[in-house]
């Protein structure tokens, strides 16, 4: 049954909608690819991480515009970050959470390039097709990262880390519902403390550490997945297996629902098939976010 909002609730969601109204007016007369950006979902998004400020919410959302129009995240293709991915170290799962939220695996053992651009633009362009397959009504993904047999040698360095913070957090917010770190290691637990520095408050509330063989782990991965879609890398019951070809052919589909989306024509338009994708060395690309 669905339950009946009181007057409280309902004040709240009309005062809300008038921000949502002033933020669009402020923002002016907007066209072409931030038009399509700032829907109302969209507005929400930025005053809800600026705690409904309209001020602090325009300045936040006109600053993500204009990385939006010089970094073009919307125009990256697969075929440009797919040798970042040939390991597997991000990518969509096939399921969702109990919340019906797109999951991204990551598993930073995987980690085959030293490329700062590289490995952003590879995020980044995983992070818009999270989002371009949402469901209705939903605006959040989770992260399950893979931890187990980490070492240094794999390690992000902290340049790229706060590099990547800074974009998730000022340019994609309220896009992440929890992030599970799954068997870190304790040298990773006090590099987080460095990492967590840079976090807002409402972000690192929703990191999660989460061992095996943990009762209080075994429980809130429960409550979050169903144990039959997990995979045992994450103390579920499925299997997890990455295969590169099959991954890129869904990306590759994935890329022209994105040009329809975002009413853009290909000037690349791919003549890219799965089979094609070989390794190759990392292109060197503007990173906006350095």
């Amino acid at each position: 049954m669905f339950k009946r909002k009181n007057a409280q609730q309902l004040d709240e969601d009309s005062e809300q909608d008038n921000k949502v109204s002033k933020l669009r007016s402020a923002l002016g007369p907007l066209s072409g690819h931030s038009l399509v950006f700032c829907s109302d979902a969209s507005l929400r998004r930025y005053l809800d991480a600026r705690n409904w400020n309209v001020e602090k919410a325009k300045k936040m959302i006109e600053e993500t515009l204009k990385w939006r129009s010089t970094y073009k995240p919307h125009e990256i293709r697969w075929h440009q970050v797919a040798h970042e991915g040939e390991t597997g170290k991000v990518s969509r799962a096939s399921f969702h959470d109990r919340q019906g939220r797109v999951v991204l695996i990551m598993r930073p053992t995987m980690q085959n390039s030293t490329s700062a651009e590289g490995n952003i633009r590879h995020l980044v362009y995983l992070l818009e097709n999270a989002i371009l397959n949402l469901p209705r009504g939903q605006e959040q993904m989770s992260w399950l990262i893979d931890f187990t047999g980490w070492s240094m040698a794999a390690n992000v360095p902290m340049k790229t880390t706060r590099d990547i913070v800074y974009i998730l957090q000022n340019h994609y917010p309220e896009r992440l519902g929890m992030a599970f770190l799954y068997n870190p290691p304790r040298l990773f637990q006090a590099g987080y403390k460095a990492i967590k520095y840079f976090l807002d408050p409402r972000t690192a509330q929703k990191v999660k550490f989460v061992y095996p063989k943990d009762k209080t782990s075994d429980e809130l991965m429960k409550s979050h997945f169903d144990v039959e879609n997990l995979p045992k890398e994450f103390g579920g019951k499925a299997t997890l297996a990455y295969n590169h070809e099959e991954f890129s052919r869904q990306m590759y589909e994935d890329d022209v629902k994105t040009a329809k989306y975002w009413g853009l024509e290909d000037t690349e338009p791919n003549g890219f098939h799965a089979a094609d994708v070989v390794s190759e060395p990392a292109t060197s690309l503007a990173s906006a976010a350095s």
